[in-house]
């Protein structure tokens, strides 16, 4: 049965269905809208308490910061000077991650139909190439100090460090509840990094105060600079991978095939793609080839086929394109036809159907 282009403006018009030529072998899927939406009023509802959570991280950091500060330069302290100038890299992170977090609450344009998703990601790489910057930093100043010991005030030292313990770990908690976002981990780390190490820094100072050995500080720095580092290197691995539209490391890309291909009605599933938005959102492209149907039937097919990508592996935003003939691959990937052969009268080339879920 041949559709006339009546039935199929009709179908295209009440039904949002798109169209099928039986004759030449296409087959048209659901036609969905051409934006990323992303997750919606739950996604938004996370991203607002990020923003306030943040808000509130930054007017403590700088607090803080004026504080060590002021009592650093009264007391003609480096340690302390250098402790403002560590927080101030701090509250830098924490702007960027809101900086990040408001862009990605901006909705899809023409220009941009996925919105702004990878501002997240990409402020998560940059806060981990920074603190990588930071750990070597604080490494060369230690080598430093060995070779060149200096006599630290044990006593002030523990009374700022002893604040900075409450103040990191207060905004460390209050961020961990966010931290499967790579964006909101990455400036994690770098509050749990100075939780720590300003914990190690009373240790240190109740040691130095007990032992006088002053080559304690710098073995306390040099272990928090590896500890720094190598949680550093994991945020900017993720964030490469997701930059470089890698498969997300949680999905099984034949797993997914097999999935798809086990619907009844499918015959097989080439030019398959999978790569993520961000660290919790994934995107899939693929072609399905399928077995001669009527145009409702495919649609149950694709309904079938969503419900597995869903529900099985997480992926909320699909593009499929259905077709009843196979299209030659190179690479895993379909070869663009022939100038020649693209009009509208070929027989023997699959046609444009899609299928956008959200």
């Amino acid at each position: 049965m041949i559709l006339s282009e009546c039935m199929i403006a009709k179908a295209l018009l009440e039904c949002n269905i798109g169209y099928c030529r039986v004759d030449s072998g296409w087959v048209g899927g659901l036609v969905g809208r051409a934006f990323y939406t992303g997750g919606m009023p739950a996604m938004a509802k996370s991203k607002s308490s990020m923003q306030r959570i943040l808000k509130f991280s930054l007017v403590l950091t700088a607090l803080y910061i004026a504080a060590t500060l002021f009592f650093g330069l009264r007391a003609h302290s480096l340690a302390l000077i250098s402790e403002a100038g560590h927080n101030a890299s701090d509250f830098a992170a924490l702007g960027l991650s809101f900086v990040a977090v408001w862009l990605q609450m901006r909705p899809a344009t023409d220009e941009r139909t996925f919105g702004y998703q990878r501002a997240g990601v990409l402020a998560g790489f940059v806060n981990a190439l920074g603190l990588m910057v930071l750990a070597v930093w604080i490494g060369v100043e230690a080598v430093g100090r060995f070779l060149h010991p200096v006599t630290v005030e044990p006593h002030l030292m523990m009374m700022v460090a002893a604040a900075g313990v409450v103040m990191n770990g207060l905004i460390a908690g209050l961020l961990w509840k966010f931290s499967g976002d790579v964006n909101i981990r990455s400036v994690f780390l770098h509050m749990l990094g100075d939780t720590v190490s300003t914990a190690a820094v009373i240790v240190g100072g109740f040691a130095i105060a007990v032992t006088g050995l002053q080559w304690i500080d710098p073995l306390l720095s040099l272990l928090i600079a590896a500890m720094i580092l190598a949680s550093s290197w994991s945020i900017v691995r993720e964030t490469l991978h997701i930059l470089l539209e890698g498969t997300p490391r949680e999905v099984d890309l034949a797993e997914v095939r097999a999935a798809v291909q086990g619907i009844e009605g499918v015959v097989n599933v080439h030019d398959l793609h999978v790569w993520s938005l961000t660290s919790q959102s994934h995107a899939l492209a693929c072609h399905v080839q399928v077995v001669e149907m009527q145009l409702a039937e495919c649609e149950d097919v694709l309904a079938r086929i969503n419900h597995q990508l869903k529900d099985h592996f997480g992926i909320q935003h699909a593009t499929i394109q259905v077709e009843v003939t196979d299209c030659p691959t190179v690479d895993g990937c379909c070869s663009p036809p022939e100038v020649g052969e693209v009009d509208g009268h070929s027989h023997h080339h699959h046609g444009p159907g899609h299928a956008h879920a959200h």
